[in-house]
């Protein structure tokens, strides 16, 4: 796993924290990030940048590395990360079950949604992310995905 560049791993905990303040109060499930490794069916052992699993797919005590496919899978693409292959990563998630699947591009400012059916769909920021097969009501614009510019001090 290679390292990600900071505007990378920023939007991953932005997205882990707004995706976190819907997914705990109401108990549906986890949010990890990417330290957290899962073991696949297909026995890779994968670390997604963020993930969500559902409350009812996780053992109720211990430490222990998941040995299931996340519900929900979210790559985002850092400076030497590839789209050809962050797109092949994410369909192989669904593949093997998770039920979304998502990639950021910051550089682009587009987000793509996979799902078991149908073909991926790009979203732009006038655009709201929606996940109601996971999260019923919950939503956040994508504009509110990229980074504050702040002002340099002359």
């Amino acid at each position: 796993m290679r390292p990600s560049d900071i505007v990378s791993s920023e939007i991953g905990v932005l997205f882990s924290r707004l995706l976190g303040n819907w997914v705990y109060p109401r108990r549906l499930g986890r949010v990890f990030d990417s330290a957290g490794d899962f073991i696949l069916p297909d026995t890779n052992l994968k670390a997604p940048d963020v993930s969500f699993v559902r409350d009812q797919h996780l053992r109720q005590r211990g430490r222990y590395f998941g040995e299931i496919v996340p519900d929900l899978v979210v790559e985002i693409k850092s400076q030497r990360d590839r789209i050809k292959s962050l797109n092949h990563k994410l369909e192989k998630y669904i593949q093997l079950g998770a039920q979304v699947g998502i990639l950021i591009d910051p550089e682009l400012e587009i987000v793509t949604v996979y799902r078991p059916i149908g073909a991926p769909i790009e979203l732009r920021n006038d655009d709201i992310l929606t996940i109601p097969e996971l999260f019923p009501d919950w939503q956040i614009s994508i504009y509110e995905l990229w980074l504050p510019i702040f002002d340099e001090e002359e």
